[in-house]
């Protein structure tokens, strides 16, 4: 044990993680973490092979909308490629009544959710700002700001003890998922006073992806991400992100204590983003070619295909028809995209306020005449 993680094998970083699923397969029936608490899952053989269909099927309509991108059908792209793992899992932990609050890279989490995997294309293609209703898919929009949505996560989590909805197995939790350099982010660390003080039914659960755009780690803190809990008055944990067992199992747990009213927990999950920040980033000028190349041997979906197969769970004609399907998919989600309609440029003013604006009026009138006036010119 070290820093009250476990340490598990030579590939975990210094302090060691939660890991239930090695890089080749092996699975641990439990990890317990120095505070004496045991992490394990109990799937069935048809859940682990859910769980690896999530994966691939998450992966794959990542890399459509990277291509979609690149050949200018989306304004931009942020992929969660070398992510799913730490996405998927704590996604199925979520339980049917808690709310998730993302960034703008949780693709995989809305997948889990049930959300329709077109509905942030229309955000990133400049049709819409994100077409889904929160309250249903009990997930939030889409935030581009960083940080900004762990302060509105403790604020609804705060919202929900007021309301009674905490200290009972079915009562409610609140998950924020945001980056390793967002935790720089003034707004994330007030959220840590105010969920700390306030013991908020919350989960902060960091991916740690190693740059923050081209920064790395070593220039964001001095310690692991996930100590800086012990300063605000509730645990951390390390995970390994790559690990979707580790995720899942951990998650659950830190949701179920703050449902019961044990307040919040910070999650790093100890992952690395394969590609680029967004479509617009360049990362082979920041890391090297072996970096990246390490950490294909930790990839969450090979790993979870070893056990798969060392297990005799799965054999060729499923892994062949899990990347049928997610093919299939992902072509549809393309057509679909391409048929979004291009709106007019005046109707960013038709949802500004519910119920409408006379000011908002003026401004949409004024734009419209101004519009109006290139008709017929070669502007």
């Amino acid at each position: 044990m070290a820093n009250g993680v476990s340490d598990v094998g030579a590939d975990a970083p210094a302090g060691g993680f939660v890991q239930l699923l090695t890089p080749d397969g092996e699975r641990r029936e439990s990890v317990t973490t120095a505070d004496g608490t045991t992490y394990s899952v109990d799937f069935t053989d048809e859940e682990y092979r859910d769980l690896y269909r999530d994966l691939v099927t998450v992966r794959r309509l990542d890399a459509e909308a990277t291509a979609l991108q690149r050949q200018g059908e989306l304004g931009i792209w942020a992929s969660l490629l070398g992510q799913e793992a730490a996405q998927v899992g704590s996604g199925r932990a979520l339980r049917p009544q808690d709310m998730a609050f993302p960034t703008y890279r949780e693709h995989g989490v809305l997948y889990t959710r049930g959300i329709d995997p077109i509905m942030p294309f229309g955000l990133f293609r400049g049709v819409d700002q994100g077409g889904w209703d929160a309250n249903e898919h009990r997930f939030n929009g889409y935030t581009i700001v960083i940080g900004s949505q762990t302060l509105h996560a403790t604020g609804y989590a705060m919202g929900v003890t007021m309301d009674g909805k905490t200290g009972t197995p079915d009562g409610e939790a609140v998950i924020a998922y945001f980056g390793d350099g967002a935790t720089s982010q003034g707004e994330v660390n007030e959220a840590f006073v105010w969920a700390g003080v306030f013991n908020a039914p919350m989960v902060f659960f960091c991916q740690n992806n190693q740059y923050a755009i081209s920064e790395p780690l070593e220039r964001q803190t001095r310690i692991p991400l996930y100590r800086r809990a012990a300063g605000f008055g509730f645990p951390g944990v390390r995970i390994d992100g790559n690990d979707v067992l580790a995720s899942y199992a951990v998650t659950r747990a830190a949701l179920d204590n703050a449902r019961n009213g044990q307040g919040p927990t910070l999650i790093e999950a100890y992952t690395y983003r394969m590609g680029a920040h967004t479509s617009s980033d360049d990362p082979t000028r920041y890391r090297i070619a072996s970096e990246v190349e390490s950490w294909k041997a930790k990839d969450p979906i090979s790993r979870l295909r070893a056990f798969l197969t060392k297990q005799q769970l799965a054999g060729e004609e499923f892994f062949a028809e899990v990347d049928e399907s997610a093919k299939t998919l992902a072509l549809d989600l393309r057509e679909r995209v391409l048929a979004m309609p291009d709106p007019q440029p005046v109707t960013m003013f038709d949802h500004v306020y519910p119920h409408g604006s006379p000011e908002v009026d003026a401004q949409r009138a004024r734009f419209a005449d101004y519009h109006a006036s290139f008709e017929g010119s070669d502007h």
